[in-house]
């Protein structure tokens, strides 16, 4: 980064109380002292676990040039800038430390409970054809600059605003003209999308997820709203049109539709201006045609394909192609990224080790998506075979969701097994029960339609031995998630790796609750 003032890093920071002096900033803003570089910026919060203003100490002594506080720390040796919220700060100071990357590139937010890292992932697809290899990624599975891929954490939703803004800055740095960001309520929620001059705002749906954060659902839709507000927050010179893409099947579409943007897209199946019709179903893929009111979207009709399976698909692949539309990409521009894209880590992904029934591990976490994964897993079923589920639900997190998810399963799958996922500190037997009452009360009978197998890697191979020629097992709830939380440790594990163990023959034992089975 280039060096700059410490007045002018403030200068579009909303909420300043109190700046005592000026320096030259050399080195990033950073959250986390152990990540400060000499002649950064620490930023201190009280955090859940642990109050940030605690290590500003440390972080003078690693160089830090200046720091952000939220009170009044008295004397100290270098200048300070008290804010009243340095969660929502961070993206503001992070973005201007960077030069505010986003203002060079066109940048597409897709959010929404389900759907988003495939939207983003098959969005990324069309324009990367569409600019010969010139648009970026940022999901919660991975960050993709040109033909190099980043990690973006074992189990996280929304990368810090102080990453997001370093991966924009490297694409702007290698060329890039386009990013598609994958924006999580999370993430939102805590400001780390802030900064960000954002010109098309995606959603693909609302529904049950993640109340134990925001605590109600209007919270969490307030949240997701947060990206379409940024649609109003241009800085650009001269500035460019705003668009939203909406689901308008969803009942959540009239919020969205009501903040302010230049253009209202909307798609669907039974709604919207963009409709999927003469959808066909098959092993190995979707074919959809759409018809289009909205101007500028070039044929009035196309037909296009994917390789990825279910009815939830054709919404995400309606979202992709209409947001390409309104970037002016072409339909053959669009049917090619289509066509590239052969699948997306953990989403509906095939583990093959020579079994003779199909084994699939899908990021399904949530009641909705556990009902579309299901639903698409049984149109690829023949003729009396049998689906079988392996899944949990997390500990801390939204408890509605165990009943839900549950009966879901009881209701579509033919065997259930219940296992863990993330419980946490809380009782993994109590989350258990939940889940096998609520099997009960949908006619589930314990021991025959389902199980409850705490150990996840003996639940896969439980699955596995349960299985018959032709039968599906299907693992939903962790994806490409590469750890496990049990009371506050992350414990490696990756579906893939459990449920390929499981077809081997053997569990995958590396989870505390292995051997207690």
């Amino acid at each position: 980064m280039k060096p700059i003032s410490l007045h002018q890093l403030i200068a579009s920071l909303p909420d300043v109380i109190r700046i005592t002096g000026d320096t030259t900033i050399t080195a990033p803003v950073v959250e986390a002292d152990a990540d400060l570089q000499p002649g950064g910026v620490f930023i201190a919060r009280k955090g859940m676990s642990v109050d940030g203003h605690d290590f500003i100490p440390r972080a003078i002594e690693k160089g830090a040039a200046a720091v952000v506080v939220e009170r009044d720390m008295g004397d100290l040796p270098v200048p300070a800038v008290i804010v009243r919220n340095a969660q929502e700060a961070t993206g503001y100071l992070a973005a201007a430390a960077h030069g505010y990357p986003s203002r060079q590139l066109t940048v597409i937010g897709v959010t929404g409970t389900d759907g988003k890292t495939t939207t983003s992932t098959l969005l990324h697809s069309i324009l990367q054809v569409a600019t010969r290899g010139k648009a970026g990624l940022i999901s919660t599975v991975a960050a993709v600059i040109g033909d190099e891929q980043y990690d973006t954490g074992f189990h996280v939703t929304t990368p810090g605003a102080p990453q997001i803004q370093a991966f924009l800055a490297q694409m702007v740095e290698r060329g890039l003209t386009h990013v598609v960001l994958e924006m999580t309520s999370h993430g939102l929620a805590q400001g780390r999308l802030n900064g960000i001059d954002l010109d098309v705002a995606v959603l693909t749906n609302l529904t049950h997820e993640h109340l134990d954060y925001h605590g109600s659902f209007e919270h969490y839709r307030a949240a997701k709203g947060r990206m379409f507000a940024m649609l109003g927050q241009s800085f650009r010179k001269p500035r460019r049109p705003k668009v939203a893409v909406i689901n308008a099947d969803d009942p959540n579409a009239p919020f969205f539709a009501a903040f302010p943007a230049d253009h209202v897209l909307t798609y669907g199946l039974q709604q919207g201006g963009y409709r999927g019709r003469e959808i066909v179903y098959r092993p190995d893929g979707i074919r959809f045609m759409v018809q289009g009111t909205h101007l500028g979207l070039g044929q009035a009709a196309a037909h296009y394909a994917t390789t990825l399976v279910g009815g939830f698909n054709v919404y995400n692949a309606l979202a992709a192609t209409l947001t390409a539309g309104a970037l002016n990409v072409t339909s053959g521009h669009i049917r090619e990224g289509l066509a590239r894209m052969h699948g997306i880590p953990g989403r509906m992904e095939r583990i093959d080790e020579g079994q003779p029934f199909t084994a699939i591990v899908d990021f399904a976490h949530t009641p909705n998506a556990l009902r579309n994964a299901l639903t698409a897993a049984r149109t690829m079923l023949a003729p009396g075979q049998r689906l079988i589920a392996v899944f949990g639900s997390a500990g801390l997190r939204d408890r509605e969701k165990r009943r839900l998810m549950a009966e879901a399963s009881a209701q579509l799958a033919d065997l259930t097994v219940l296992t863990a996922e993330d419980p946490r500190t809380e009782s993994l037997e109590a989350i258990l029960q939940v889940m096998a009452d609520a099997c009960v009360s949908q006619g589930g009978v314990e021991g025959q339609t389902f199980f409850r197998v705490p150990d996840r890697g003996e639940a896969l191979y439980r699955a596995c031995q349960l299985a018959a020629p032709g039968d599906i097992v299907i693992a939903c709830g962790k994806g490409h998630e590469q750890s496990m939380c049990f009371g506050t440790v992350e414990y490696l594990w990756d579906d893939r790796d459990g449920l390929r163990a499981a077809l081997r023959g053997e569990p995958l034992r590396t989870l505390p609750t292995a051997g207690a089975t």
